[in-house]
């Protein structure tokens, strides 16, 4: 695992600052209603967007989420820490920001390809509300990236934006007294894992989709587990022979002291749920160039003011 003294004096400093921010807002907020938010920063589960968006009044603006999210991505990618806060509206619309740290790996020739970190924002609006019989939620939504500087940036010596575009529809089912959630959805993207692995040469279309089982706990806990399949651009901008595959975690939710949800992976109460995962991203991308990056453990803490 990828030591946290790695990590540039300036990303630490931010870091900090953001930190300090986010523990000065859970110390002064009261109880209200808790949302998970995924590695980007929306509701969802770790790397897909769910149609259910971050709690909001009928009338306006609520308490805003927020999360920390972890991945080990080895010794040739490093490790990546996100920050995020994420704003409901009108019980309908979200919207957000996320900021990227990253530690550098250990690989020669490899690791430097990675740059120190990148911005994203992101929104999203329930077009259609999740109906108790067949219907499913049915979110839009976008993803936007800047100041991305891994592996295309630092070959080119700039920055660089990509940016998601998705429609994905969410369907909490009861079968037999137990929860299950189906979650499909598409994307329009030119971005390479997420922006980890830089851009892709040009917009394409890629599916993703994911289920999940919610348990009783023990001590009144939730836990849900679940898979998620992300497809990815095959390719990676001015590298041609670098093939990026499919992206798919395994993931587990737990949710303390809380009931079984109503709305798959989101829940009402308590605020705080906690994500622990496994990813499997990426190894072997070209002749003679592994990643090693099929195996990653991640980690995620939401909490709902």
């Amino acid at each position: 695992m990828c030591q946290l003294l790695r990590v540039s004096q300036d990303a630490r400093m931010h870091c900090v600052s953001a930190l300090m921010l986010l523990f000065l807002m859970l110390a002064c907020t009261s109880a209200v209603s808790a949302q998970s938010l995924n590695w980007e920063g929306q509701t969802g589960i770790f790397v897909t967007p769910l149609a259910y968006t971050v709690p909001g009044t009928q009338n306006g603006f609520d308490w805003p989420a927020v999360s920390y999210h972890y991945l080990d991505a080895g010794q040739v990618l490093g490790g990546f820490h996100q920050l995020s806060i994420t704003e409901g509206a009108y019980d309908r619309f979200e919207f957000g920001y996320t900021r990227n740290f990253h530690q550098d790996g250990s690989t020669a020739g490899l690791s430097n390809l990675w740059g120190s970190g990148f911005n994203i924002f992101h929104g999203k609006v329930g077009v259609l509300k999740e109906s108790r019989r067949l219907r499913p939620a049915l979110s839009l939504g976008f993803v936007a990236r800047t100041q991305v500087g891994n592996i295309g940036g630092v070959l080119q010596n700039k920055d660089t934006t990509n940016a998601d575009f998705y429609a994905v529809a969410t369907k909490t089912a009861d079968i037999r007294k137990l929860p299950v959630v189906f979650n499909f959805g598409f994307k329009v993207t030119n971005a390479s894992l997420l922006g980890i692995a830089g851009n892709a040469p040009g917009y394409q279309g890629r599916f993703f989709g994911a289920v999940a089982l919610a348990f009783k706990g023990p001590v009144r806990s939730t836990i849900l587990v679940g898979s998620e399949v992300l497809q990815e651009p095959r390719r990676v901008q001015d590298l041609p022979s670098v093939v990026i595959p499919t992206t798919i975690t395994y993931a587990v939710r737990i949710i303390p002291g809380g009931a079984l949800p109503t709305h798959g992976w989101s829940v009402e109460s308590p605020r705080l749920t906690i994500d622990l995962g496994l990813l499997q991203a990426a190894g072997k991308i070209a002749p003679g160039v592994n990643l090693e990056a099929r195996h990653q453990f991640a980690l995620g803490i939401s909490y709902g003011f």
